[in-house]
């Protein structure tokens, strides 16, 4: 049973890599008081830009900053026309959403010709760290060993994530801005500013998951996120908007993914249905946590 689990269990810990960056950088905003429905083409922008630079700079790091310069610019426009244009949230975070998807395809075809696949051959894998004291651990160390560098700075981030959000003056009063607006203002501050700083954060997170998956793949698929912006949104409440949760949630969400791709070489079924399982599992969550919530609201 180890022989099938622990190869599972390893590879969801790295698909649950960009959902965990996104969701970070949607848990801010949702903070703030402003539910990101853009982390899709966020996640999109930065897949597309990163590996793009990759390819023409020669340096994946540079790669990788560009893209995110590019990803918090358009977090940028969406915050301002959301915020200072007064605009529905939620109408410009679809119009992102439909933005980075065409564009992205606009300008693969553009620079290579291609609508399809692109593939970088000349881009290097991402760098894997051998980190020995996890190595020493039973068990738990073959889970957490041989992943590449994105999967620990999202773990280091996550800790950055918790200590910003519960042990800083900005943290404080970025939750405030979604809790009591009111009395924020009373004290002279703007929670605008921070909802606004909460939209680079995400664009910033967001970079980096878009990252993990094109430069793990080495080629840009036409909308390689396919629905995971919208599944890091299910992270967030799923994970009770709580640092920790989102990792818990985040990893429920890698394993049934992983264990889908596990199924599709072990069991004679379409290929169509085992692809589908991420996605109902992402339903049945949703829905499981709806009738969970208006249960607790009746009993208090």
């Amino acid at each position: 049973m180890n022989d099938i689990a622990i190869p599972v269990l390893h590879s969801a810990v790295a698909i649950m890599t960009p959902l965990l960056l996104a969701a970070m950088g949607g848990l801010f905003t949702e903070l703030s008081g402003m539910l990101n429905i853009a982390l899709e083409g966020l996640m999109l922008t930065g897949a597309f830009t990163s590996i793009i630079f990759t390819f023409y700079t020669g340096n994946m790091v540079v790669g990788i900053l560009i893209g995110i310069l590019c990803t918090m610019a358009l977090a940028a426009l969406l915050g301002s026309i959301t915020l200072h244009l007064k605009s529905n949230v939620f109408i410009t975070g679809l119009a992102t959403n439909l933005f980075a998807s065409g564009l992205t395809v606009v300008l693969s075809f553009r620079l290579f010709g291609n609508k399809g696949v692109v593939v970088f051959e000349e881009i290097g894998d991402l760098p894997r760290l051998s980190i020995p004291f996890l190595q020493r651990i039973p068990v738990i160390g073959d889970l957490f060993i041989g992943h590449h560098i994105l999967v620990y700075i999202s773990w280091i981030l996550l800790l950055i994530t918790s200590l910003v959000l519960y042990k800083t003056p900005f943290g404080f009063r970025l939750r405030a801005a979604g809790l009591h607006e009111t009395t924020l203002v009373s004290l002279g501050m703007r929670p605008q500013r921070y909802r606004f700083i909460a939209f680079l954060i995400s664009g910033f997170t967001c970079a980096l998951a878009g990252a993990v998956l094109t430069l793990n793949l080495g080629a840009f698929v036409p909308n390689i996120t396919s629905g995971k912006g919208w599944i890091a949104l299910v992270v967030i409440f799923l994970g009770q908007k709580k640092p920790l949760g989102l990792l818990l949630a985040a990893l429920v969400f890698g394993f049934a993914d992983a264990f889908s791709n596990y199924a599709q070489g072990a069991w004679n079924i379409p290929a169509d249905f085992i692809l589908a399982i991420p996605y109902l599992f992402t339903l049945l969550a949703m829905v499981g946590f709806s009738m969970y919530t208006s249960r607790k609201n009746r009993i208090e």
